[in-house]
């Protein structure tokens, strides 16, 4: 192996003349991390809500009936309560004793069984005669009709002829021969019959 010679002081002066302008090819890490950029600091991350306790269970005994679920309502009142809601344009106590079923009618008219079609003409031809007769007092038989509802999207309801009588009485030509509406007495049909109080013919 040969052995390295010494510098002159000359080569030793344009050595380090030349070590001090070169640059490391591997800096040391302490100085990189010196030099680096500082890393950016993280966006806080907002605290995760709690998901809220659930609701506390009712008391239950054994032996208690269990909570029954909300009975469905109809809209729509009962025929019943949309006649006794019209205003009262007859005679109070004549109004009352016809409630009660003290007063006869003197023509009635049995629906029963015929189609919206066919029921109709056959009360405007009856009340009208009625009330060229003379009348004061009819009964229109109308049954407490059938469940005909068959799912379809629109509700068909119960006892449709029922519920279009009172409509057709409202209407014209009848509307200006009748004079009051009521739910019949268990003794004329009940809620399968309505008495009809005609005006005075003139």
């Amino acid at each position: 192996m040969p052995r390295r010679r010494s510098l002159h002081p000359e080569e030793q002066e344009v050595w380090d003349l030349v070590a001090r302008t070169a640059r490391p090819l591997h800096p040391p890490r302490a100085r990189q991390a010196e030099t680096a950029p500082p890393a950016a600091t993280p966006a806080p991350v907002p605290p995760v809500a709690e998901p809220a306790p659930p609701a506390p269970l009712p008391a239950f005994r054994i032996g208690a009936r269990a909570p029954q679920p909300p009975a469905r309502h109809d809209l729509a009142p009962p025929i019943g309560q949309q006649i006794a809601a019209h205003p009262l344009r007859m005679d109070a106590a004549t109004h009352k004793a016809m409630r009660r079923g003290k007063l006869m009618p003197e023509a009635r008219l049995d629906l029963h069984g015929l189609t919206l079609a066919e029921a109709h003409p056959e009360l405007i031809r009856f009340v009208l005669n009625a009330q060229s007769a003379g009348l004061r007092l009819v009964l229109v038989i109308t049954g407490k009709g059938k469940d005909r509802d068959r799912g379809g999207p629109i509700p068909t309801r119960f006892g449709a002829l029922r519920h279009q009588v009172p409509h057709w009485l409202a209407l014209p030509p009848l509307r200006g021969a009748v004079l009051q509406i009521a739910e019949a007495h268990l003794r004329h049909g009940g809620s399968g019959a309505f008495y009809v109080y005609l005006k005075r013919s003139r």
